[in-house]
């Protein structure tokens, strides 16, 4: 069994309906990872898609899965993949959109609750733990008094699209960094981004 390995898991919900939505900016960061690794997603039997590849040559081996649960039950999915890799929870990264930071900007965190994003919570309740490390996607506050659940489940602006594919591939660095270079390496690399 290959040691230096980790679960990524993209959080989002299912279907070309979502695809585009703020909610799901957690698989969009697994497709980068993806098409890097030269790694197609294939079906897995813990409902999910997975695709495996390595940062570099020598590097991590990745498992990136996105559920085809609904945001709301990903943690049945998520035990489900630890299980079937044998993977301990302190190696697992979730990618997420995260309300409380601002659009353009990212944060990596270790343990902690769910702040308030189901699909998190979910995760936390079926592993029993929260100790695993988290990928937070700034993708800030909806507008006025538009509500957050409609705000999430909105295609990304056409300003915030001409900037997505640099805040998807600093993600995707940040992932592969905690893999590679370790949790407080990675932080201060991308936290330091962000100021």
């Amino acid at each position: 069994m290959d040691t230096n390995q980790w679960l990524v898991v993209g959080l989002g919900n299912p279907g070309p309906d979502y695809a585009s939505n703020r909610h799901n900016v957690g698989q969009m960061v697994l497709a980068e990872l993806a098409d890097r690794a030269r790694a197609p997603f294939k079906s897995h039997k813990t409902n999910s898609m997975v695709a495996e590849g390595r940062t570099g040559l020598e590097g991590p081996r990745l498992i990136l899965a996105k559920p085809n649960s609904f945001m709301n039950l990903s943690g049945g999915p998520v035990a489900a993949l630890l299980r079937f890799y044998k993977i301990d929870p302190e190696r697992l990264i979730v990618v997420h959109d995260e309300l409380d930071i601002p659009f353009d900007r990212l944060k990596i965190k270790k343990g902690g609750g769910a702040g308030g994003h189901n699909g998190v919570r979910d995760i936390i309740s079926a592993m029993g733990t929260g100790d695993f490390v988290r990928v937070r996607v700034g993708i800030g506050r909806p507008p006025g008094r538009q509500a957050s659940a409609d705000f999430v489940l909105r295609d990304f602006g056409s300003a915030e699209r001409a900037v997505l594919p640099n805040i998807l591939t600093d993600a995707a660095d940040a992932v592969e960094s905690i893999a590679r270079d370790g949790l407080t390496a990675a932080q201060l690399r991308f936290h330091t981004l962000a100021e």
